[in-house]
């Protein structure tokens, strides 16, 4: 398998009547899904859409992602999928910057065109079009080189970026990540993660490629429905990021139902905190954890063993089969064990760099020599005697406290392990202001303060708590820092 349709094609051969993808009330067997796929092909085909045209998909997750996604495959077109609540500037943005052919708006999505936002020389269609026309020929197929999809990155701290993802690394990091996950055919995965995050994206992906049923539920859903979703669905895998894993573990106590037959749960894109692991393994006899380290622009770096985080504690496992992750200095040269240094990826899983940004690209994808780009993360890390991989933080979550070296991230997991706290976030210092931790709990700032002298070291602390009643998420499921610097300053009276 070269090209991602292969996937799918593959599955319906292999698992023809099996359950592929539930959205909503709509449920397709893989067969169904490769012939939509099909069929939509051909559609943008007679819409004008030509190899290399860049389409854009805005809508909440439905059965219309896979087969649209694999329908661009199909004929070379390069798709970026955008989250249902994007906000005009960053539309207006995606939309100037990729300069699609065709934007397709999903039924429950305000079209571009009524947000006021400029698409002259851009065809904008709802998705019922889709389910009307076409049949199954599709022309020739791309090649594997061939650009697949552009991925925007969330542009917290600038405009979003796009990651180019050719059919290649996409290809093999499916490949690579089912061979260390272990999706079965028989596994139900609820995916409560946007299809617009690739950790989510990739669990269409992953579905197709060990025959199992993707059950797609609400970006971040963290509400009290939660648990009885999770059984109604059958699940048996899920995909998590901490918000959602510690929504889980506060509700299971209180269900008075079954409990969801999970035996796998995943997580990538912040660390989680082990009180919310112990509380699950407590809750469900038999659950396994899979801890992951990645990014968009290698896709997966590192896959945890199940439940080696008890033996390992802060792991966030070990490559991928077939590629390499190692540190570096600021000048680039490998570190040795236990030496924290940038977190540096190595091999097929590799993505091409970024859209029309050539001193950004040459920036983090470092060719050495003429060999295989290496992939700066941006992150600080170590690796151990083992090989495995432990997370210390963000470049840019580094900040000095009284002429120290803090990070943000360590703060926050001495935070969480102070017990009646359920997450914390530190907004590092800024324009004058001091290193402020926000924390969700019963206990009162100083009680917080008070319980993490036993956890980190005394100028590590910042001085000054503040109490919430929760922390905003952004639409990924992870804490948006900038809606907590707005609470801040509302706290402060500005």
């Amino acid at each position: 398998m070269t090209l991602l349709h292969h996937i799918i094609d593959t599955a319906a051969v292999r698992w023809p009547d099996g359950p592929a993808i539930t959205g909503g009330d709509t449920t397709l067997t893989h067969r169904e899904l490769t012939a939509a796929s099909r069929r939509t092909a051909r559609w943008l085909r007679d819409t004008g859409v030509r190899r290399g045209d860049r389409i854009v998909l805005l809508s909440p997750s439905s059965v219309l992602h896979p087969v649209l996604i694999y329908a661009a495959s199909r004929i070379g077109a390069v798709i970026s999928v955008l989250h249902e609540q994007t906000t005009e500037p960053s539309l207006a943005h995606v939309l100037d910057d990729c300069e699609p052919v065709l934007l397709i708006s999903g039924e429950l999505t305000t079209p571009a065109k009524a947000r006021g936002i400029r698409v002259a020389s851009i065809e904008e269609v709802t998705d019922p079009a889709l389910r009307e026309r076409g049949d199954v020929d599709t022309g020739p197929e791309p090649v594997a080189v061939d650009p697949l999809f552009l991925l925007y990155t969330s542009g917290t701290t600038s405009a979003p970026k796009a990651v180019v993802s050719t059919h290649q690394p996409v290809v093999f990091a499916v490949n690579a990540i089912q061979s260390m996950l272990r999706y079965a055919e028989t596994d139900v995965v609820y995916c409560p993660l946007p299809l617009s995050f690739d950790y989510g994206m990739y669990q269409l992906f992953l579905g197709a490629a060990s025959g199992a049923r993707i059950w797609l539920g609400r970006p971040a859903e963290v509400g009290p429905s939660l648990v009885r979703k999770l059984v109604t669905a059958g699940t048996t895998v899920l995909p998590a990021v901490p918000a959602v894993a510690e929504a889980l573990a506060r509700l299971l106590p209180r269900h008075k139902g079954p409990k969801p037959a999970l035996r796998l749960l995943t997580n990538t894109g912040a660390a989680m905190p082990a009180s919310v692991l112990s509380a699950l393994r407590a809750a469900i006899p038999g659950l396994s954890v899979q801890l992951m380290f990645g990014l968009t622009e290698c896709k997966r770096a590192t896959i945890a063993p199940p439940d080696a985080d008890l033996a390992n504690p802060g792991t966030c496992g070990v490559p991928l089969p077939g590629t390499e992750v190692f540190t570096v200095d600021g000048s680039g040269n490998r570190l040795g064990v236990g030496e924290i240094g940038e977190i540096t990826v190595r091999g097929p899983n590799v993505m091409s760099g970024y859209w029309r940004q050539p001193e950004m690209t040459a920036q983090r994808f470092v060719r050495r020599d003429g060999l295989f780009p290496e992939l700066r993360t941006g992150d600080h890390g170590w690796l151990d005697e083992s090989g495995h991989l432990h997370f210390v933080g963000r470049l840019d979550d580094i900040y000095k406290e009284r002429g120290l070296r803090v990070s943000a991230t360590e703060v926050e997991a001495a935070a969480r392990r102070v017990p009646g706290v359920q997450s914390a976030v530190v907004l590092p210092p800024k324009d004058g202001r001091a290193a402020v931790l926000v924390v969700v709990t019963e206990h009162a700032p100083q009680h917080v303060l008070a319980g993490m002298r036993q956890e980190i070291e005394e100028f590590k602390i910042p001085g000054r708590c503040l109490v919430a009643d929760r922390l905003p998420l952004n639409g990924n499921g992870k804490v948006d820092r900038k809606a907590v610097a707005a609470m801040l300053v509302e706290a402060d009276g500005g």
